[in-house]
């Protein structure tokens, strides 16, 4: 398999694929932020419904796409929380098991007297406060007194608001890094944020020059491994600032989505060799946390009619990897994120149109980024690398997972059949016993059955997984009976990939029937 030398991996943060089945843990039972912006007449994106956004399982409503140009999946979060930190974390590669912590009531005594002292300023606020609300709240106060407006949200953030003439930026970013120093062990937020703000006191607005301070991740990242090979890390919006800058070699800071789009294209432009690293803020930021479902949705809009113009763009050896960090329903009754599936678009020369399921962590980023950059790197995902580029090694996963469905009480010999027809579709099968010890439905027969019982008649291949109790020492060859159904329905050339822990056997009907019989 030929690696990718350039990989664009956007994401569009907040754009959950609904709630995942520990949602209610985290107040977020029945949350979809995709679902939500369905809802909206705002909405058209034809360019991610060509890719097959909508074959994503749980997005159907969008529309499905017969003939998809793209690979799709959805993953789940394993790390306990629902931030932006993180989410991107765990896409890089690390499963944070705590949560970072957050402050409902406030900050302690211990730590605002602290950053009192060392800015020389007070403090305003101390709660968990929209940003928009909390200047018209506190900015004439703040003008007034030179104290920092501090606020939190139910993220794990320590926000600093400031008026730009009252605090200069540069005064500003260095409280931020004065709190960032004293926010440590169990007030490690994830990010210190700065909120600079301009105006008068009734029309205060924010400014984008917005700077986050984040914690530094707690081991190595993707972006440390992909950096120590001696390819580029170029991060576009916030994602230097996710990572504390850790394993970026160049960084591009953005205003909104607008410039986010408009430097990834230049960056597509430019004879780079790694991974380029995109965050659009826009939609988590001006239309999540605000429940403005309309102005998600024409953002989501404006990012589908930049796609279409930047796929042209890509070269033969690059892979875009569209996703998500978290959710943030614009729709339920919370201005905060919600804990959903991120939903997951593959596209290059080299990536097959195929549909990966759902994947159990968004660390299989990692693993498949750094994979296809002929990187090394461990860690707990699982690359999809092979599934994007070589059919019969998605074949072969296909039928690893049926082999978790097999029904074998009498020989615990798990065995799993993924069938692919001439049209695209694959069937699954898996083994099937029976206490009047007849012959076993095999897997193979059971994908075979499913496929003509749909009218299915014309067959590529089939992939082929077995083993003891599901644990796979060797292939798993067909069984005479499987050999001769597949001679009933198949071309002497029909390939028969027999999975191995290390890869696959490939066979040709032939080769394993040369004597089959037929009417």
């Amino acid at each position: 398999m030929k690696n990718f030398k350039r990989i664009f991996l956007i994401v569009l943060d907040s754009l959950g694929a609904g709630a995942l089945p520990d949602a209610d843990q985290f107040g977020d039972n029945g949350a979809h932020t995709l679902r939500s912006l369905s809802r909206s007449e705002k909405l058209f994106i034809p360019n991610l419904l060509r890719l097959g956004i909508g074959n994503i399982e749980g997005l159907e409503f969008l529309g499905k796409n017969n003939s998809p140009k793209g690979a799709v999946c959805k993953l789940a979060e394993k790390s306990n929380g629902k931030d932006s930190t993180i989410g991107h974390w765990e896409m890089a590669g690390i499963i944070s098991a705590k949560p970072l912590p957050t402050f409902p009531d406030g900050f302690p005594d211990e730590i605002l007297n602290e950053f009192s002292r060392i800015t020389g300023r007070g403090v305003l606020c101390n709660k968990p406060y929209s940003g928009t609300k909390v200047i018209d709240d506190y900015g004439e106060r703040h003008m007034l007194t030179g104290d920092l407006i501090v606020y939190t949200s139910a993220d794990s953030v320590f926000q600093i608001a400031a008026h730009e003439e009252i605090i200069p930026l540069e005064e500003l970013y260095r409280y931020c890094e004065l709190a960032r120093k004293i926010l440590i062990g169990k007030y490690g937020v994830g990010r210190v944020i700065a909120r600079p703000f301009v105006g008068h006191p009734g029309s205060f607005t924010r400014t984008p020059h917005r700077h986050d301070y984040s914690i530094e991740p707690p081991s190595k990242t993707m972006l440390d491994a992909i950096k120590a090979a001696g390819k580029d890390v170029i991060s576009v919006g916030k994602i230097k600032d996710l990572f504390a800058g850790k394993g970026i070699t160049e960084s591009f800071a953005t205003s909104g989505n607008a410039q986010g789009m408009e430097i990834t294209s230049k960056i597509a432009k430019m004879n780079f060799n790694g991974l380029c690293f995109v965050n659009l803020v826009d939609f988590d930021m001006l239309y999540g946390h605000r429940q403005d479902v309309d102005g998600y949705a024409n953002a989501l809009t404006a990012f589908d009619k930049w796609l279409g113009e930047f796929l042209p763009q890509l070269l033969d050896d690059d892979l875009l990897i569209i996703t998500a960090d978290h959710g943030c329903d614009p729709s339920d009754n919370s201005t905060d994120h919600t804990r959903e599936y991120i939903p997951l678009i593959a596209y290059g020369k080299q990536v097959l149109p195929v549909n990966l399921g759902i994947r159990t962590t968004f660390a299989d980023i990692a693993a498949t980024v750094v994979e296809a950059l002929g990187t090394e790197y461990s860690c707990a995902g699982k690359s999809m690398f092979g599934e994007l580029t070589d059919l019969r090694c998605f074949l072969k996963e296909r039928a690893i997972s049926a082999m978790s469905r097999s029904y074998c009480p009498y020989s615990g010999y798990k065995v799993g059949a993924a069938l692919l027809t001439a049209s695209g579709k694959v069937f699954t099968g898996c083994n099937i016993e029976n206490a009047a010890y007849s012959p076993t439905i095999c897997a193979e027969r059971t994908a075979f059955a499913k496929a003509v019982s749909e009218g299915e008649m014309d067959f590529s291949m089939i992939a082929i997984a077995g083993g003891k109790d599901g644990v796979m020492t060797g292939a798993c060859p067909p069984c005479g009976v499987c050999r001769q159904m597949m001679k009933e329905f198949c071309k002497p050339d029909f390939e028969i990939i027999l999975a191995k822990p290390d890869g696959y056997e490939l066979h040709t009907l032939e080769e394993l029937l040369p004597l089959g019989f037929s009417l």
